[in-house]
């Protein structure tokens, strides 16, 4: 763990030289490796230092972070090219980097909660320093204020925490039965509901996402939504008890929400909303199963953040390729890719494909774990997860027949055909999700 965080170290060195652009990404993708030499598939913490350690949990997210930031600067060429900002741009990336590994690494409940907020310093900059429209002063305001308010619960529960049992370590605040009443529950979850985003508070995400750059919708998509997730798999260790009587309010909103939200992709013209929306609605089942409190429902949760992940960070990498070809993200535009650029809709096929989790994707396995057990905790969600799979299908070939097919935009008098570089960012993202499956011990057995 040491020589991790000695590289991200170096990085920031990297970055006082002229033209280290690629030499930081490639830097990404040796820590990454480096990572992954150490796996090891302990359900316990190891490399324990005072402050820090990792889990299986915390490993898998971990790795999803440096693999994500690595692809992300292969995405933002445009930024390299038109040399806008781009040390400053470097800087807030591997900020951000190491932000995230503290976040995951964290032993201490108020090391994560300082680590939790810190990333959304770097995301902000991010948004208003290389976003396209002018409302992206109002998509950051809405990011923190919805954020930060929902955080402050948090952070008044974890100094009642300390104040009733004199320690915030992970590993000692398991079934602490003194502070189980609703008040106290609802300070510890609503944070991470914000985060996820639950329905009903996921305003800021369709924002934040239709004014980020690629860099911030990826990162986004790919990490950050996965902080609320993982929050609430650390809290409920100790929460169980509250979870047990009062999870049924979550459960219900967030399957009802997911359906709503399905209907409220079938009706987008912007592709990014769309993707965005979708990522409420699969936030919703992952959701939905984690307060199930089972072990299909945690481990279905886990496998579902990581496949979503990859798959959702693909599908804005895809809609940024087409923007930056025609600068515009209108369905309206974007009609009959198949004709302009023939050599892209394979990848529109296999990423909406992954969406919709279709064999042999990890999506699949994630979201039979969480339909298993949601069903076996409620049988009447059997009708809302119905609706939701279906129009999770529906939302997605309607993205993909509609961006590929029919007649072209007039404007569009010539034909374009993919960058090296962008078929290897799209494999990068394709490749680990359907390599997964093979080895989903690896995301189903760390209980």
């Amino acid at each position: 763990m040491l020589k991790i965080m000695m590289m991200i170290f170096l990085l920031f060195w990297c970055n006082l030289y002229k033209k280290s652009f690629w030499l930081i990404q490639n830097l990404m993708f040796m820590i990454m490796f480096i990572m992954m030499m150490n796996i090891s598939y302990m359900n316990y913490y190891i490399s324990i230092s005072y402050y820090f350690g990792i889990d299986m949990i915390s490993y898998g997210l971990i790795l999803l972070s440096i693999w994500i930031c690595g692809l992300m600067m292969m995405a933002s060429s445009k930024i390299y090219m038109e040399n806008n900002n781009l040390k400053l741009f470097s800087f807030m990336l591997i900020f951000l980097l190491l932000m995230l590994f503290f976040t995951f690494s964290s032993l201490s409940l108020f090391y994560f909660y300082l680590f939790f907020e810190s990333s959304l310093i770097p995301t902000l900059f991010l948004i208003l320093g290389w976003g396209y429209q002018p409302e992206r002063l109002q998509a950051g305001v809405y990011l923190l204020f919805y954020t930060l308010l929902a955080s402050l619960p948090l952070l008044i529960g974890i100094f009642y925490i300390k104040n009733m049992n004199f320690t915030l370590n992970f590993m000692l605040l398991n079934f602490v039965e003194m502070y189980n009443f609703f008040f106290m529950y609802l300070c510890m979850i609503l944070a991470f509901l914000v985060k996820m985003p639950m329905f009903l508070v996921h305003l800021w995400l369709p924002k934040a996402h239709v004014e980020a750059p690629i860099s911030g919708s990826m990162i986004l998509a790919g990490v950050l939504l996965k902080l609320g997730g993982y929050g609430l798999l650390r809290v409920f260790m100790m929460m169980e008890k509250m979870g047990v009587l009062y999870n049924f309010i979550w459960i219900s909103i967030s399957l009802v929400g997911g359906i709503l939200v399905s209907f409220m992709c079938l009706r987008q013209t912007d592709l990014k909303a769309l993707i965005a929306y979708s990522s409420v609605a699969h936030m919703g089942i992952v959701l939905g199963g984690l307060m199930s409190l089972s072990m299909w429902g945690l481990s279905g949760a886990y496998s579902l953040m990581i496949a979503h992940g990859l798959c959702s960070s693909g599908l804005f990498c895809l809609v940024n390729i087409s923007y930056e070809r025609l600068s515009s993200r209108s369905l309206f535009l974007n009609k009959g890719l198949l004709n302009f650029m023939p050599s892209l809709s394979l990848w529109w096929f296999l990423l909406c494909s992954s969406n919709m989790a279709a064999p042999p994707t990890l999506n699949l396995l994630g979201e039979i774990s969480l339909m298993n057990s949601i069903v076996s905790w409620s049988w009447l969600t059997m009708i809302s997860l119905s609706l939701l799979s279906f129009f999770s299908a529906s939302y997605t070939l309607y993205l993909f027949a509609y961006s590929q097919h029919g007649k072209s935009f007039l404007g569009l008098n010539f034909f374009s055909l993919g960058l090296n570089r962008e078929y290897l960012l799209l494999i990068l993202h394709w490749f680990p999700l359907n390599l997964l499956i093979m080895k989903s011990n690896f995301c189903l057995l760390w209980l």
